[in-house]
């Protein structure tokens, strides 16, 4: 099984449930793993899961305000999945940098996992 990873994908979006974050928009960071079964030796793009094209997926989805962070990492999994049905697994977390809660310094992510 291949695993393909895409790391600290960045990204300013408007998820979130306060107005705020629909204005101002946020820092938000996405990371995604799929697994897939190769039935025989990689020579050609054909014969993998092209990852330019699930980058492209993954940004515009980005674009649509969403919010909820479950609700983006689940229908982020579903597109994925309607592109290459040849994935087994994916792992999405998506993670706010600045969340609006007073006082508060770090992050919050939300992570999925979905096996097919």
């Amino acid at each position: 099984m291949f695993t393909i990873n895409l790391h600290n994908l960045i990204f300013h979006s408007f998820h979130g449930i306060h107005e705020e974050e629909r204005i101002l928009g946020n820092e938000f960071e996405v990371n995604v793993n799929l697994s897939f079964i190769a039935d025989e030796y990689i020579t050609t793009l054909e014969q993998t899961i092209n990852y330019a094209t699930v980058y492209e997926i993954i940004k515009q989805r980005m674009l649509t305000a969403t919010p909820l962070l479950e609700t983006l990492v689940q229908d982020l999994t579903d597109e994925i999945r309607a592109f290459d049905n040849r994935i087994k697994s994916i792992s999405v977390s998506v993670e706010k940098k600045n969340p609006p809660m007073p006082n508060m310094e770090g992050s919050v992510s939300v992570h999925y996992k979905k096996d097919f």
